[in-house]
């Protein structure tokens, strides 16, 4: 097996319910991939994202605006974080069809950097590979996690092949998963959960030793001073 010890990866469970709560459902299911990510190596960390401040905005420090707000713990807490992350895995809940507020307002966060720049003058998430785990009883995995997905590939997310999962438990009210054990003997979750892991290993590898995405035709201050990369003119 190659060596993935130079990998890492950032779960981050968008649940509505803080720990002290109530037990994630959600957080059930991140920790399968987290369980085969750290099993091939990778260094992961896990955040749920209920437990802690986080201001709602677009912009990188919510303090910082004009009127500020006392706390945000965007800046401190999650960003390194996801700056120093080779993968992000957003999980959620489904509700209403739709991720969770919360999963929209770290969309929004991880947006609000999209200003910033890496070291080759790429939007700064090149380089960078993402995916999503969902869960819920009612319809809605596949929807979810196409809006979640084209999010992070929006603003510069590497995203492989088959690069979501999830557990759907009978339509209406009934068993999350995990109750019970419900849904640990899906063996179509359990297929995905492990491809999903798989190729976000796979795909940061390959990035990282290309030492990310070229750098050519994609480069905002070359197009600001007039580069073009090949684009046809009407001349």
């Amino acid at each position: 097996m190659p060596d993935y010890s130079d990998i890492s990866a950032l779960f981050i469970n968008t649940t509505l319910k803080r720990s002290s709560r109530a037990p994630s459902h959600t957080e059930t299911l991140m920790r399968k991939s987290m369980a085969i990510m750290e099993n091939a190596g990778v260094s992961v960390e896990y955040l749920r994202a209920a437990d802690h401040d986080l201001a709602f905005g677009v912009y990188p420090d919510m303090r910082d605006e004009d009127p500020g707000i006392d706390t945000d713990d965007w800046p401190d807490e999650f960003w390194p974080k996801v700056e120093a992350a080779d993968i992000l895995v957003l999980g959620t809940p489904i509700w209403l069809g739709e991720e969770s507020s919360i999963c929209r307002v770290i969309i929004e966060r991880l947006y609000a950097h999209s200003g910033q720049r890496n070291e080759d003058g790429q939007y700064i998430y090149y380089g960078k590979t993402g995916g999503c785990i969902v869960t819920g009883n009612e319809d809605g995995v596949k929807h979810v996690s196409m809006t979640v997905l084209y999010a992070l590939q929006h603003i510069g997310y590497a995203i492989p092949p088959q690069a979501d999962c999830g557990w759907i438990g009978e339509v209406g009210p009934g068993a999350s998963y995990g109750d019970d054990g419900a849904g640990f003997d899906n063996d179509f979750t359990n297929r995905n959960t492990t491809f999903m892991s798989w190729n976000l290993i796979h795909m940061a590898r390959m990035l990282k030793d290309a030492g990310g995405i070229p750098a050519h035709g994609n480069q905002v201050a070359a197009w600001n001073e007039g580069e073009r990369f090949g684009f046809p003119t009407n001349d």
